[in-house]
């Protein structure tokens, strides 16, 4: 499955879970390591850096994700997949400590 084609599922503190694309936390990292664009341009880190990393370890999205990112980087493309009543939840926490998988896009 590619990576286009599967989400990371965060399950917040209020229960409930959120799908966000794994396309977006590939291009936050390969943005990331982006040092020079006249040697490493945006394709060559996608697609020769972060997605092999990505592909070979869940584990590797999951802590990049938590540990590079913030859930404000990623609320606009996340996709709420199962609601609870609302509460004072800490998504930012969530983000960082929320049981996390790796799910395939929805039929």
């Amino acid at each position: 499955m590619k990576i286009d084609e599967k989400y990371l599922r965060v399950t917040m503190p209020d229960g409930s879970k959120w799908d966000v694309p794994i396309r977006k936390i590939a291009e936050h990292r390969a943005r990331h390591y982006m040092k020079d664009p006249e040697l490493v341009t945006f394709e060559k880190s996608y697609n020769e850096d972060t997605i092999p990393l990505f592909e070979s370890d869940n584990y590797e999205i999951e802590d990049w994700a938590a540990n590079n990112m913030n859930w404000k980087d990623v609320v606009a493309f996340a996709r709420k997949v199962e609601s609870h009543p609302m509460t004072d939840a800490d998504f930012q926490e969530g983000w960082i400590n929320g049981d996390k998988e790796i799910v395939e896009e929805p039929k």
